[in-house]
């Protein structure tokens, strides 16, 4: 797929007023892959029967965060020529996701990754990813460059960079986008991916000189920026030219920073079922906030929400939250803030 060459709709005429924009809200980059759940929780991968499959990847999760709420979503990646790359495309349509940037590598194989649900809320992880995946061959043929340009928020992660031919795509779009308004780096670090750490800090930091809205939970900003500290990892990354940095504290919250000042908002009490898609919810939501023009606080509570909601759910695609559920889990929450984080009966907001 080369150039524009596959954009759906961009504008269309509706039959009363001006053109209407209908392409992607958000285009996500990155990871894709089928996942592997067992049946049973607590018991090692070579004890389990059975298992659920479900479609998985960081980019992927989050634009399926986004569809549910609503938001015109899109992914650019890459698949195998196998069965499990038609079950990716025909996954994302049927969550609302549009796959036209989903393009296929003739030799490599889509990745399946198995999950081991002990412990619930950080399993460990088993890659089926090598010797590379068709998601970090990425290469400036498959890239929709006006897309890019102009989408209202363009997603991208620290896996990206940590191998070429994606590594200098990565840099190339961000580039090319020229540091535009919610242009969002979700840190992403997994050690296995990289050769060492100081490499991740290179590379990554690379991406975070180019970002508008940063996102990561301790460790990554450690990777990124040289400290887990998240006052100082938000003020740091603050100096590098981003607007908005979102710090994952685990059971203290996430720490909101901007120019303007920071904030610490409170976790969301839950029951863990599976913590892995748990960061991609509350992304989704990080989007449908920026898109719809909320404080940085309100989005972080809303995000919460989402992200509450999967880590008490398994899986991590098919559990993304809908408005409603949004709306029937936020209403407790609301009592105890200044203002309301979502809009009832359903999330209408937009910019």
């Amino acid at each position: 797929m080369t150039g524009d060459a596959g954009m759906t709709g961009s504008t269309t005429e509706p039959e009363r007023g001006g053109p209407v924009d209908t392409g992607p809200e958000v285009l996500t980059v990155g990871r894709v892959g089928v996942d592997l759940y067992p049946r049973e929780s607590g018991v090692p991968l070579d004890r389990v029967e059975t298992f659920a499959r479900s479609l998985g990847g960081t980019a992927t999760n989050v634009a399926v965060a986004a569809a549910r709420l609503g938001r015109r979503s899109a992914v650019l990646t890459k698949v195998g020529a196998d069965p499990f790359g038609t079950f990716v495309r025909d996954a994302l349509t049927g969550f609302g996701v549009d796959p036209a940037w989903v393009s296929t590598h003739e030799r490599l194989l889509t990745p399946v990754v198995f999950c081991a649900l002990d412990p619930p809320e950080d399993p460990p992880l088993l890659f089926y990813r090598l010797p590379t995946a068709p998601d970090l061959t990425l290469t400036d043929a498959d890239v929709p460059w006006d897309l890019v340009r102009r989408v209202p928020v363009l997603w991208v992660t620290g896996t990206g960079a940590s191998v070429e031919t994606s590594r200098g795509t990565h840099l190339r779009m961000l580039a090319a986008r020229g540091r535009r308004e919610h242009t969002v780096l979700d840190l992403d670090y997994r050690p296995m991916f990289w050769p060492d750490r100081d490499t991740a800090s290179r590379h990554i930091g690379a991406l975070v000189d180019e970002a508008t809205v940063v996102v990561g939970n301790r460790a990554e900003v450690e990777v990124a920026v040289g400290t887990a500290d998240p006052d100082e990892a938000a003020r740091r990354l603050l100096a590098r030219g981003v607007r908005l940095a979102l710090v994952k504290k685990g059971a203290e919250g996430v720490l909101v920073a901007t120019a303007e000042g920071s904030h610490t908002v409170a976790p969301r009490p839950v029951e863990v079922v599976c913590g892995l898609g748990a960061g991609d919810a509350f992304g989704g939501a990080l989007v449908h906030g920026l898109l719809s023009g909320w404080d940085p606080v309100r989005i972080a509570e809303f995000a919460n929400v989402a992200g509450a909601l999967v880590a008490g759910r398994l899986a991590c695609a098919d559990a993304m939250p809908t408005p409603e559920e949004m709306a029937e889990s936020a209403t407790a929450h609301e009592a105890n803030t200044n203002h309301p984080i979502v809009d009832h009966p359903m999330l209408e907001t937009r910019t």
